[in-house]
């Protein structure tokens, strides 16, 4: 497994190793053991996986407060998204700062989100597939959303009418949020 820490603290890419013969491929894309040794120290207690039919769907930006906050280890297992996550730590250095990774079937990269990230993705193709792992239990009395086109925050999805549910439509603001997430250190 290889690691790529991005410009934000906590927020890492990772690349499980391929292993190809004849017959295909196989890779490990989560082992307990291996992210302990990598300094990445996460219990996950729930796997999702969601799928979208049409590109441009845009799912975010999602994240739940404190004390139910959730890490993410997400992966597309069909087709591609750009994956997007937001530093919503108050007193971070990185605060309100963005990544966008190209996650897809080929590629196989994974983004690691910890806690205290708003997160979202961009289907950019059609019938696509995203699976992730989370380290804290769906808690709808946590559950959060601010706007994918927050100028506060200004991710450059590449879309201007991406395809939305009405929870992402209608989401607030940061600046109306309740996010309560703050930096602990590097």
């Amino acid at each position: 497994m290889r690691l790529t820490q991005t410009n934000l603290s906590g927020l890492v890419v990772l690349e499980p190793q391929l292993f190809s013969d004849h017959r295909g491929w196989f890779c490990e894309v989560w082992s307990h053991k291996k992210m302990q040794q990598l300094g990445l120290h996460y219990a996950f207690v729930q796997d999702n996986h969601s799928f979208s039919a049409a590109k441009g769907t845009l799912r975010g930006l999602h994240f739940q407060i404190n004390p139910r906050a959730q890490a993410k280890l997400v992966r597309c297992t069909r087709g591609a998204i750009l994956d997007v996550a937001v530093d919503l730590r108050r007193g971070s250095p990185t605060w309100l700062q963005w990544v966008g990774v190209e996650l897809s079937a080929v590629n196989r990269l994974q983004l690691l989100v910890p806690r205290g990230f708003a997160h979202g993705f961009l289907t950019l193709t059609e019938d696509t597939e995203v699976q992730y792992k989370v380290d804290e239990y769906y808690a709808p009395e946590c559950d959060r959303s601010v706007r994918w086109d927050d100028p506060d925050i200004g991710v450059t999805w590449g879309v201007s009418s991406p395809v939305l549910a009405g929870k992402d439509a209608n989401a607030p603001y940061l600046r109306d949020s309740d996010a309560n997430f703050m930096f602990q250190g590097v």
